[in-house]
């Protein structure tokens, strides 16, 4: 099996070779002889602007304006083909014999909305910060968590990622905090208590039920939320007709079932997790339990034009339960290796049970104006407790010394409950050349927090730390806090949309402002964004933005901690202040075809400037902050993708990102805990030679390792770097059935997870040793594993 892995590795990576040497050597010949003109309409007679207008033999293209017209020059010929897209319409093709002189036409385009099957032979061009992304590219590759659509944005550029179990993300350099998750315009939590991946679930966003993804990782508008680093942008689809698909594997399995009509539909989504098969290839052995249940349902009614009424529903049920027996580490180098062993007593059991729902009610009038008011809840009931007792002995292997034993007890009794509840009025115009929508929001929160935490560390029969007066553990926290406040929100914006000549603008302006009662705090925020389709060249696209973004603190970042007599308290700062991030960011598109087929590449480079920061440690997935605003610092990068049809049929993407974030506090300067120097991520789909029915693809990470110290010694003091992040995972789909009996389609699978098998660090556990050196010990991440999954759709 490996063999035949290695061999189609081979392959692909010799397909991509092939790919790229192509694009760099195509060229486009150029010629003209007749003049063709027209205007695009749509089935209603209205104009519609930005349509492509294209002749691929010749290489030529052009755009409509905003009247809808159009002008192209091309070479005449016995026939002479050219096409019109756009996204949301099917695409029209026109062929001319023998074209001479000047030609005039009106093309008519109709919307996909009223057709069966349509084929979408472009994508939309990207005027704003945010880019829209294709769920199914997603949906049929390997898989480690579930959840196809963070493992999506995991792959994007500027996106980083260092744990294969967990779907959280960071971006240029943010943390996993600062990214905010809109579902069907309403922003998301998650749970607070999470501390690894191990322990996380299912998130919420049901990859079966998603129509559309926006992504923006900066530079985004002002509707999106309070958050520095990202805005995710999710919309859930209406069913047309009944539909269902079922999906099965050795990591959990998931179900989807949809009804619909022109007034009604509906939409139910069941999911499963277990990675107890997934975690038995790290290297602490013992007995797994996890169980992760996700339900969501989605209802629409529509009586008529002028009203819309939505509710959608979601259920989840996490449960983490882990006997852990023992573990055995090497670790060092090749002359000097070390041996960790560890045995184990005690459990962990945890339990993360969320309840959210949204309702909304939209009045239209006409088709360019409607208002729409939303209200939504959020529970969250967390508990995380573990009691483990672990003994160790630090080796050196080659002369068998003994350089450490000891033993360590980790305790923890945490509970969490929140409750957040929001009321959202939106409106919206839309003219010809503007798209202007405005929001007002009030959010309560409520959040209650009662922790206990300790670590108690014997080395050599010494407590650590070891003082001669008491005995002091090295590490405790005690947290028993209760807060009420509201939020209200407000924005306004605009895209604008005008032309100069051939020249196309997409400005995109507006303001956000927010009050936090707890804090008395209002932040005014201004972003804008401008695009440029030059008139020398329609297939280059130009943006630049800027914006003053703020991190609005939350519940982590107001905990502030106090240590007395060896045990540390925390409280909340009401003095605490939303972190500032000054954005710019300069971004060129181009579209090109090779072989009759899409492709797009993007370079972004950005720069942001940040104050009033909260600095935080890092350990696993778990964020802790410092509780106060005591730093400042910059991020500065670019960002490099590569995007297309590499293979007929497929999408496939390669990104490049180079990035440097520093901070600086109390006058030293050092590296952020996100500072990925550099990242290169492929996504790369294939077909088996000959056949449709064979799919493959490929991922590959190779990301610069982060920074990191001992622990309980301050984000100052991580003098270390991580080795870098390497993985390939590759997964193999057979369409056994089509359009037969009754299924649409019924794939089966064959993931193999980890393919080179290399052993990733996800942090360290420090031990001290006789001479009171201290050594890091990595922990390190899942092993390969080969997965089998099927997938029938009705």
């Amino acid at each position: 099996m490996i063999h035949a892995l290695y061999y189609l590795m081979k392959h692909l990576l010799t397909r991509i070779a092939l790919m790229l040497v192509m694009l760099l050597t195509s060229t486009t010949l150029f010629a003209d002889d007749f003049t063709l003109k027209g205007k695009v309409v749509d089935n209603e007679e209205n104009a519609l602007e930005l349509v492509t207008v294209s002749c691929l033999k010749q290489g030529k293209v052009t755009m409509s304006n905003l009247k809808g017209e159009f002008e192209i020059t091309l070479q005449s010929a016995d026939s002479v083909e050219v096409r019109f897209t756009m996204v949301g319409y099917a695409s029209r093709k026109r062929v001319f014999r023998n074209p001479k002189g000047k030609m005039t036409i009106q093309i008519v385009m109709q919307p996909m909305e009223a057709l069966q099957e349509v084929t979408i032979t472009e994508r939309r061009r990207q005027t704003t910060g945010t880019e829209q992304l294709d769920i199914e590219d997603a949906k049929l590759g390997p898989s480690t968590t579930g959840n196809a659509v963070e493992e999506l944005i995991q792959q994007q550029a500027g996106v980083s990622t260092h744990n294969e179990m967990s779907s959280q993300y960071n971006v240029r350099g943010g943390s996993f905090d600062e990214n905010s998750v809109y579902i069907n315009n309403v922003e998301i939590y998650r749970p607070l208590l999470i501390s690894s991946g191990q322990q996380e679930g299912l998130s919420i966003i049901n990859a079966d039920m998603v129509d559309k993804i926006g992504f923006s990782s900066g530079g985004f508008e002002a509707k999106y939320g309070d958050k520095m680093s990202s805005a995710l942008d999710i919309t859930y689809r209406r069913p047309k007709k009944f539909e269902a698909t079922t999906t099965a594997s050795f990591l959990g399995a998931s179900g989807f079932i949809g009804i619909g009509n022109k007034k009604f539909s509906m939409s139910h989504g069941l999911r499963y997790k277990t990675n107890r098969y997934l975690l038995g290839s790290l290297e602490t052995t013992g007995e797994y339990r996890p169980s992760f249940l996700d339900y969501q349902t989605y209802i629409s009614y529509t009586p008529n034009k002028r009203w819309e009424l939505d509710f959608i529903g979601n259920i989840s049920e996490n449960h983490y339960n882990f006997k852990p027996k023992d573990r055995e580490t090497s670790f060092g180098t090749m002359e000097d290796v070390k041996s960790f062993k560890v045995y184990f007593d005690g459990q962990e059991k945890d339990v993360f049970r969320t309840l959210f729902g949204t309702a909304s009610i939209t009045r239209n009038f006409g088709d360019s104006t409607k208002i729409k008011f939303l209200t939504s809840a959020f529970h969250t009931k967390e508990k995380e407790t573990y009691d483990i007792q672990g003994q160790y002995w630090l080796d050196d292997t080659q002369s068998s010394e003994n350089l450490g034993v000891g033993t360590y007890m980790e305790h923890a009794r945490n509970y969490l409950t929140a409750d957040m509840i929001s009321f959202k009025l939106i409106g919206s115009h839309k003219t010809r050349k503007h798209d202007i929508e405005a929001g007002l929001t009030y959010k309560t929160e409520y959040i209650k927090e009662q922790s206990r935490e300790y670590e108690m560390r014997d080395s050599s029969g010494y407590s650590v730390p070891h003082t001669a007066d008491r005995l002091d553990l090295i590490y405790t926290l005690t947290a028993k806090n209760d807060v009420k406040s509201h939020r209200i929100e407000a924005y306004i914006q605009d895209a604008y949309r005008f032309s100069k000549g051939e020249n196309y603008y997409t400005l995109n302006y507006g303001v956000r402002l927010a009050n936090w009662s707890f804090n008395k705090e209002t932040i005014v925020s201004p972003r804008a964004s401008i695009a440029l389709v030059p008139a020398f060249n329609h297939n280059y696209t130009f943006r630049f933005a800027t914006g003053l973004y703020y991190q609005a603190p939350f519940y982590k970042e107001m905990r502030d901690t106090i240590t007395q007599s060896g045990i540390t308290t925390a409280l909340l700062n009401d003095k605490i202040k939303s972190q500032r991030s000054l954005q710019f960011i300069a971004a060129m598109d181009y579209r090109f075809k090779m072989l009759d087929r899409p492709f797009r590449f993007t370079a972004e480079a950005y720069f942001k400037a940040l104050s009033n920061l909260i600095p935080y440690n890092v350990q696993n997935v778990k964020v802790t902050y410092y509780g106060e605003n005591k730093a400042s610092g910059y991020t500065a990068g670019i960002d490099l993708k590569l995007f297309g049809e590499f293979v007929p049929g497929t999408d496939s993407w390669l990104t490049f990102s180079l990035m440097k974030a520093q901070m600086k506090m109390d006058g030293v300067s050092f590296p952020q805990p996100n500072d990925q120097r550099y990242a290169i991520n492929l996504h790369f789909t294939d077909y088996f030679p000959g056949t449709d029915r064979w799919k493959m693809t490929l991922r590959l990470a190779f990301a610069d390792g982060l920074p990191f110290g001992a622990p309980h010694r301050g984000i100052e003091h991580q003098n270390f770097r991580a080795p870098a992040y390497k993985r390939a995972d590759i997964g193999m789909s057979w369409l056994a059935v089509k359009k037969e009996k009754g299924i649409k389609r019924l794939w089966v699978g064959l993931d193999c997870l980890n393919l080179f098998g290399i052993s990733n660090v996800n942090s360290y556990y420090w031990v001290t040793d006789v001479t009171n050196r201290q050594w890091a010990v990595p922990n390190y991440l899942t092993g390969r594993q080969i997965n089998g999954k099927i997938t029938v759709e009705l």
